[in-house]
């Protein structure tokens, strides 16, 4: 998420309450989760099995809960809390805000859009030309949503990341601020959920197809031309490149990448990244052949103990 205008390490530092080390004016463009930072941005960190990958990192200041050693041209700020420090920025750079209205008047909707009654529309949603948006769609603030998008009944984009920490006292929520980009021809199926990201988007791509009852978890890029069935849980931030097929009732764990042109097919757990080009089953997963060929041996396998 970036800011509205530069801000100094200082601002920022009084802003949620916490020493920095670093110059006063240091610029601070943004804050962002680790797999999205850029130069300029604040990302935060917890634990010490993470501390080398924030410090090194593309963020130029780090939100820590240890006083380190300051890499070079980057900047630190020191809290005993990052996870609530975090969510500090969040509420203050992106603040939620009510509707007043089931079709907001700062939405902006193209030519030729087509909205049923009942679908809601939140604040500062666009919506692009030639669009259908059936009745009991919810479409929450800041969501982007390109031309010849189709989007049926009981779909919602832009829920929150299903993203906690666990305290003694129960489970802290990691606060929302991105949003949900969908690309030109996209369709989706009815009752479907897409999550917004935490600080950036989650982006389905264009000409993509995606079925009934599919979830896509939060900063996740779902690439172009792809084909999503029915039931389908897709986790967080996981990369889905150009024209790959995933059947129904497929899972994923977060954080992978399957690439091009992959096909998985039904009830297949991904629990690790993939090459594209290949056809894959099972949990945990393989190439089809390869796993097919494992059933068949075991099959025979326990044919012929019994003989």
């Amino acid at each position: 998420m970036k800011f509205p205008r530069k801000y100094t390490l200082q601002e920022i530092a009084e802003l949620i309450g916490v020493p920095f080390v670093g110059p006063s004016e240091f610029p601070v463009l943004g804050f962002n989760e680790i797999h999205v930072v850029e130069n300029g941005d604040i990302v935060f960190v917890d634990h010490p099995k993470y501390y080398d990958k924030a410090l090194n990192s593309k963020a130029t200041v780090v939100l820590i809960n240890k006083e380190v050693k300051c890499p070079k041209d980057k900047a630190l700020l020191i809290s005993k809390d990052p996870f609530t420090d975090f969510n500090k920025l969040t509420k203050y750079f992106n603040p939620f805000k009510a509707s007043s209205s089931v079709v907001s008047p700062s939405a902006k909707i193209g030519e030729g859009t087509i909205i049923q009654p009942n679908a809601f529309i939140g604040n500062n949603v666009i919506i692009g030309n030639d669009c259908l948006i059936h009745s009991n769609v919810v479409i929450y603030d800041n969501c982007v949503i390109g031309n010849n998008v189709t989007i049926h009944s009981g779909t919602i984009l832009g829920a929150d990341a299903f993203y906690y920490k666990k305290r003694k006292e129960g489970y802290d929520k990691l606060l929302s601020g991105g949003s949900v980009l969908i690309e030109d021809n996209v369709d989706i199926g009815a009752l479907c959920t897409i999550d917004r990201g935490v600080t950036a988007n989650t982006t389905i791509k264009k000409g993509t197809k995606i079925d009934n009852q599919v979830q896509v978890g939060h900063d996740t890029i779902v690439g172009e031309n792809c084909l999503i069935a029915s039931q389908t849980g897709i986790a967080g931030c996981v990369v889905i490149e150009d024209e790959v097929t995933l059947w129904g009732q497929v899972g994923t764990n977060s954080g992978i990448t399957i690439g091009k042109g992959a096909v998985i097919l039904g009830q297949t757990g991904v629990t690790k990244s993939i090459q594209g080009n290949k056809t894959y089953f099972g949990t945990p997963i393989e190439e089809s052949r390869k796993k097919l060929k494992e059933i068949a041996e075991i099959k025979q396998l326990i044919k012929n103990q019994k003989k």
